[in-house]
């Protein structure tokens, strides 16, 4: 829905709520269903109705628990049957500067000791309150840091003197960060930063806090909103993994076939050509933490070429993984980009300054996103990058090594499509590969990946059921779970840990609650590689048969008949699609013909 999306209308947003929900409920669009306990320092209805449209229309439907007014702590720390029987997917604490009591700031008369225990005795109150719910919730936590506050009793010494309250906050901030980098499924919400974005004065409006106890002020909290429905979709495996650009006035000023290459507006000649660049350096940092570059132009391939081949040209041809430089619609060349990266095309964000292109794309229904980064028909370069950055399309929680090597992977990829085409016979073509697995126990190293693959992989994704890393941990930990990571390399290069296994045993059955593997490594072997590992150490435990689960999805009708492949009998099946199925282990034999695993006990 365009009203949701960067920039909106946030007055608009507010007065039109229940209409848009109404309107987003009543489409027929799939979407996960996740529970979330608000905990409010201030009041927070309007607050969360701005959130759940904002999830609505990033593939969420949320359902709430919301604390009376500033019963955050209680609630947290005592918990309530309400809360308990709620059992959230993910509790978000809303507090700002406005819930530190006066008492507990430092006052002109303070020492510097007086000072330091004023601060810890503010960071007992919240760290004991995250505690207390991470033992009895087991899920992500998001908590605010704090704004600058409204008002500076030092001047320009509030900042840097240890009696300012500014440079408390701050202080306070740096712990939070501390305890964020320390505590997997905990997130800062970085307020600070929505507040100096809005406004101050808009954010700390007093009539709002001392009439209504909103804080911040009604008309900022659909940024607030907006900001966190960012983090929550990033949680739960939402975001995009790709940038599909469009060149001519996007990625330079100018039109290459008509310009040439060496009239484009580029480099540092000109303050418009720096905004081009500026822009192109801006989509190269993202690529670089491993957001997947791709080019749609309406153009020739040489003129396109020529273009970012210029020296002066921020991204080079070896940036993007694929190039898409012709004549063809530009959804059409969408979808064949999702083809080639073996991807859903609701992964990728189209970027394009032409409103008609724009329009082409939306309305081919593939579900990717298309930012208005234009209004009207003449290009705004300067209007790109805040839009991209606002828009919150590629937000991470976490930036893991796979992440980080997420291009390389996915250019080693397409080498290995190359080479497939070479080959006649695809048995000869796996061969080739050379490829090496290792498969072995989740072990903390792999962790934040196994639960990053959890909340992301929805193609070959059994029963796509979502898991928090502290969920992960307690049940590899319990005894009664049967857990498997698999990496695996070939001599093209590292994938990373590419698939998921996770199964718990009852008398002498275990039941597979997760089998989830990476698009990137689909029929290559990997699956038979898994299932040998996982019957042999099933038998071990003196387990006889495997059950393996699958739910249906919008997006895991591919792996509708994957026990069935394996070996395994379909034991049941109801109306919805939802199949049980069986394999006895008693002479089970080994199908991975083309792997050389590595076992890790």
């Amino acid at each position: 829905m365009k009203e949701l999306e960067y920039p909106f209308d946030g007055e608009e947003l507010l007065r039109r709520k229940k209409s848009l929900r109404k309107a987003l409920l009543s489409d027929a669009r799939p979407r996960i269903k996740k529970r979330i306990a608000v905990l409010g320092g201030s009041t927070t209805h309007d607050l969360v109705r701005m959130l759940e449209l904002f999830l609505l229309n990033q593939g969420i439907e949320p359902e709430f628990y919301e604390s009376e007014y500033n019963r955050y702590y209680e609630d947290g720390v005592f918990g309530t049957p309400e809360l308990d029987s709620f059992r959230p997917d993910l509790v978000y604490i809303h507090t700002t500067c406005r819930n530190i009591p006066d008492t507990l700031y430092p006052d002109a008369g303070d020492g510097r000791q007086q000072a330091e225990e004023k601060l810890a005795g503010v960071w007992e109150h919240f760290s004991h309150l995250w505690e207390c719910l991470r033992e009895r919730y087991h899920c992500p936590i998001i908590q605010n840091n704090f704004e600058k506050p409204p008002y500076r009793l030092l001047g320009n010494m509030d900042a840097w003197d240890y009696r300012g309250r500014e440079n408390f906050l701050s202080r306070l901030n740096q712990r939070l960060y501390q305890y964020a980098e320390e505590h997997p499924d905990f997130y800062i919400q970085d307020i600070a930063w929505v507040a100096a974005d809005v406004g101050l004065s808009r954010w700390h409006d007093p009539l709002y806090w001392h009439m209504y106890k909103y804080s911040p002020a009604l008309p900022a909290i659909p940024d607030l909103a907006f900001n966190l429905s960012h983090i929550v979709k990033a949680v739960f495996g939402r975001n995009k993994k790709v940038l599909a650009l469009d060149l001519d006035n996007t990625l330079w000023g100018g039109v290459v076939g008509d310009d040439g290459p060496e009239n484009l507006l580029i480099g540092q000649e000109t303050g418009l050509a720096q905004v081009y660049s500026e822009f192109q350096g801006y989509l190269k940092e993202l690529k670089k933490q491993g957001i997947l570059l791709t080019v749609d132009s309406k153009n020739e391939e040489e003129n396109a070429l020529a273009g970012l081949n210029r020296p002066d040209s921020v991204l080079r041809p070896e940036d993007f993984l694929v190039i898409k430089a012709n004549w063809e619609p530009k959804d059409m060349n969408l979808r064949e980009i999702a083809e080639e990266l073996n991807l859903g095309a609701d992964s990728i964000v189209f970027v394009d300054d032409n409103p008609a292109e724009r329009s082409r794309v939306e309305q081919a229904g593939l579900g990717a996103a298309v930012p208005e980064m234009t209004e009207g028909q003449e290009p705004q370069p300067e209007r790109y990058l805040r839009i991209l950055d606002r828009s919150g399309f590629f937000e991470p929680v976490s930036l893991s090594k796979e992440d980080l090597d997420r291009n390389s992977m996915y250019k080693a990829n397409v080498s290995r499509k190359r080479q497939q085409a070479a080959f006649a016979d695809y048995g000869a073509y796996l061969a080739s590969l050379k490829m090496k697995a290792e498969i072995g126990s989740f072990v903390p190293a792999y962790m934040e990946r196994i639960a990053q693959l959890t909340n992301k992989s929805n193609q070959f994704n059994l029963t796509t059921r979502r898991y928090t890393r502290a969920e992960l941990e307690e049940l590899s930990g319990d005894g009664r779970h049967l857990t498997l990571y698999g990496r695996l390399a070939d001599r093209f290069g590292d994938n990373g840990v590419v698939s998921v296994v996770m199964g718990h045993q009852e008398d002498d059955t275990l039941h597979i609650d997760l089998w989830l593997m990476s698009c990137r490594v689909l029929k290559r072997g990997m699956e038979q590689a898994m299932l040998d590992e996982l019957a042999r150490r099933a038998l071990a435990r003196g387990i006889r048969q495997l059950v393996g689960y699958y739910f249906p999805t919008q997006k895991n009708k591919m792996v509708r008949e994957f026990y069935g492949e394996m070996g395994f009998l379909k034991t049941a099946e109801d109306e919805a699609g939802n199949s049980r199925w069986t394999l006895e282990l008693s002479g089970y034999s080994p199908k991975n013909t083309v792997i050389q695993v590595e076992r890790r006990e």
